[in-house]
């Protein structure tokens, strides 16, 4: 059975929660639903979290972004997808964007794209670069990236192609 909480008990639970790791507002909200809050407590709570700081839709884009990049590697169109998926507004999503320099998305991104070809071990071309750049584009990456990478790729192993086709 579900305890029933008060709303002193909630909002020391949520700040919890919120401190433990940026949270979103939606995040916040299923939370409270989950703890069978009612929407006017709901509202409440919020209110409290955002005036105290624990809960800032900037500041959690921003996080989620460079986390994103720098952890799991993903591209800019996988970032804006997950961050639209957790109702973040486009404003947010457009700050967050600009906390990945141009020089560091693109060093990631050919870093990635590097070890992911070095990794493919098949031995048909059409294959492989078809398998490079499923990977590429479900991490985000933009596709005019990917295809420039298997361009430069490409004649940088036309040794390999005579052997392999």
């Amino acid at each position: 059975m579900n305890p029933v909480y008060s709303i002193k008990e909630a909002i020391h639970k949520i700040e919890h929660f919120c401190a433990y790791q940026e949270r979103c507002h939606e995040e916040v909200v299923q939370k409270l639903r989950s703890m069978k809050m009612d929407p006017d407590e709901i509202d409440t709570i919020l209110v409290h979290l955002i005036s105290d700081n624990f809960l800032n839709e900037s500041r959690f884009a921003c996080s989620f972004a460079r986390g994103k990049h720098r952890i799991k590697f993903w591209g800019k169109i996988r970032i804006v997808n997950e961050l639209k998926f957790r109702k973040i507004t486009q404003y947010n999503i457009n700050l967050a964007l600009k906390e990945i320099s141009t020089e560091e998305y693109l060093s990631t991104f050919h870093t990635v794209a590097e070890r992911q070809w070095e990794t493919i071990s098949e031995t048909n071309n059409l294959k492989k670069r078809k398998k490079f750049c499923d990977y590429l584009l479900r991490k985000g990456f933009e596709s005019n990236l990917v295809y420039e990478k298997i361009k430069e790729l490409k004649n940088l192993n036309t040794d390999d192609t005579d052997l392999t086709d």
